[in-house]
């Protein structure tokens, strides 16, 4: 046998075992979960309380006739359908914007910092909020609620990229559900303080529901403050000891740990290779890289941006903020339901108490197949309180012999109400186990690191402008001198969901048990049909190490970032 043979042999087994190693470090890439670490990550999902209260307050205050004064004027009993439209609505125009600018901000000044700017810039717009009483009320309500939206938007576009980088794959889903699990003890939060102040006939019945979001960003801010940043910020910085760092206390190990030396250098080629893919380039450049790629390429960043935005989409599209944000005008209206209030306050309760299943069934079965059956038990759930509402339910009433007011309606048919009311609540059920929390995680996995900040915004931001459309339109579609749909509104949302469930099928892979890296790897080799079945196989540090050029990098970037 020649020389060049056996050189030839030699590297060819080389390769092998390099390829072989690779894939044995695979499964091995993250350290153990410690209960310090688990608590480090799932602190930040605090910040799901005041995105949930501050978008659930509204629909209480919208009802109290303190607070319809104070804008309408003395003489008002009711809020007029454009005023009601602009109040809501201003809250997600004001958090679309600072999604969007939100994902700049994360890559100048860091995730925490800029979760910590949007608590901030939240209790200014709470202030403006509490000064509303009389005169320019409507005013200074629509301003505080734009303002508070845009620390929301900084908050909810970030705290996801956040927790998605910080959390171990193994358990990111589930810590990432508790950010929805978080938005529905917000929600729940609002009614029962709403429900608690409703009767009272000063200001307060809108002020202490307006002011009891303070504490909520001092408790989020003051705690991020504590905690480290990400560390695949620092990466992309090119700060890899910080990186090391940061990896270190949020896996509770010594930065000299096997686990964090081997996760950090998969972070590290990662970056490097995506670097090469996506090279540095102008801001607006930068942003165009989001749209980069063939339409009909799975793994191209522009079909990944369009799948986030577009999954955020979905989740509006089901019609739950319609209940959360208009139960209880829209129970008014249909003169069916003796207590408003207490049926809105229960379908939040149902909403905080299902969503904590899918801890559990968003590890257990995936992300693509909870989004699936969530969409598909929204539908039937929707067209059933359609149909039994234009039939017997809510559609069919009659004027209310026991009542004084002339206006007061009572139902035709109490079962049949009884009947809608429960598969509503069956459908919050549905929505909060599975598409709820699922949306928010799928978008914070399939971005890689070069334009996941901006591709995590974008998503963010489309779920508040369709948050922001359906605000402004609903008033208008169930408006007793507007559409008066009534019923027939839920027909709109059960289309939607049927939407959402073909959506699924189609276009969602499933990334359960993959780190954000490997994430990347499967969409490029795999269909979203098929994805469930993919098991990563190498790592970019494994492929890399061969070359010599991923410790070369770590080596230099750690001795810049210690010269730093």
């Amino acid at each position: 046998m020649s020389l060049t043979e056996k050189e030839t042999i030699a590297a060819e087994g080389t390769e092998r075992i390099i390829a072989l190693q690779a894939a044995q470090d695979v499964e091995r890439i993250e350290a153990p979960v410690t209960w310090k670490a688990y608590l480090m990550c799932a602190f930040a999902a605090f910040g799901g309380i005041f995105f949930g209260y501050d978008s659930g307050y509204i629909n209480g205050v919208l009802g109290s006739q303190i607070f319809i004064q104070a804008v309408e004027g003395a003489d008002a009993t009711s809020m007029s359908d454009s005023n009601q439209s602009l109040i809501v609505s201003m809250l997600s125009l004001g958090t679309f914007i600072g999604a969007i600018i939100a994902g700049d901000v994360a890559d100048w000044i860091g995730r925490k910092w800029t979760v910590i700017l949007g608590c901030f810039i939240y209790m200014v717009g709470v202030v403006i909020q509490m000064i509303t009483d009389g005169g320019a009320s409507l005013g200074l309500i629509t301003s505080g609620r734009a303002i508070a939206g845009l620390g929301v938007g900084f908050e909810s576009a970030i705290v996801i990229l956040y927790m998605s980088e910080i959390c171990p794959r193994k358990v990111r889903g589930a810590l990432v559900a508790g950010y929805q699990f978080c938005i529905t003890i917000g929600l729940l939060l609002a009614s029962v303080v709403v429900y608690a102040t409703r009767d009272r006939t000063d200001t307060g019945a809108y002020r202490i529901p307006i002011a009891i979001q303070f504490p909520w960003a001092l408790i989020l801010g003051g705690g991020l403050l504590l905690l480290p940043d990400s560390p695949r910020y620092f990466v992309k910085k090119g700060r890899v000891a910080k990186a090391a760092e940061a990896l270190s206390r949020v896996r509770g190990q010594p930065k000299d740990s096997e686990y964090i030396q081997a996760e950090l250098a998969e972070i590290v080629a990662n970056e490097e290779y995506e670097r090469a893919l996506v090279p540095s380039t102008t801001w607006a450049g930068s942003w165009m890289n989001c749209f980069r790629g063939s339409l009909w390429k799975s793994n191209s960043n522009l079909r990944k941006t369009i799948l986030g935005t577009s999954l955020q989409m979905m989740q509006q599209w089901t019609g739950v903020n319609f209940i959360f944000y208009y139960s209880t005008p829209f129970l008014q209206s249909t003169g069916a339901i003796e207590d408003e209030f207490l049926t809105s306050l229960i379908f939040t309760l149902v909403n905080v108490l299902s969503t904590p299943l899918s801890f559990w069934t968003v590890e257990r079965f995936g992300r693509r197949t909870i989004l699936i059956i969530g969409a598909f038990g929204m539908l039937v759930c929707q067209f059933i309180v359609a149909i039994v509402g234009v039939t017997v339910g809510f559609n069919h009433t009659h004027p209310d012999p026991s009542s004084d007011d002339p206006n007061a309606r009572m139902a035709n048919n109490i079962s049949a109400v009884n009947a809608q009311i429960a598969f509503i609540a069956i459908f919050i059920f549905f929505f909060a186990s599975t598409w709820g929390p699922g949306a928010w995680i799928v978008i914070g996995e399939i971005f890689p690191l070069p334009i996941r900040s901006r591709g995590v915004a974008l998503s963010t931001a489309s779920n508040w402008l369709w948050n922001t459309i359906i605000a402004l339109i609903t008033p208008y579609m169930v408006g007793t001198n507007r559409g008066n749909m009534r019923s027939s509104v839920f027909f709109v949302w059960g289309g939607l969901c049927t939407c959402a469930f073909v959506y699924s099928y189609f276009l969602v892979p499933e990334t359960k048990g993959l780190s954000l890296e490997q994430v990347d790897r499967m969409m490029e080799e795999t269909s979203p049909r098929t994805s469930a079945k993919w098991k990563p196989h190498t790592t970019f540090a494994g492929e890399r190490a061969h070359d010599g050029v991923l410790e070369h990098k770590v080596e230099n970037n750690g001795a810049a970032d210690s010269a730093a």
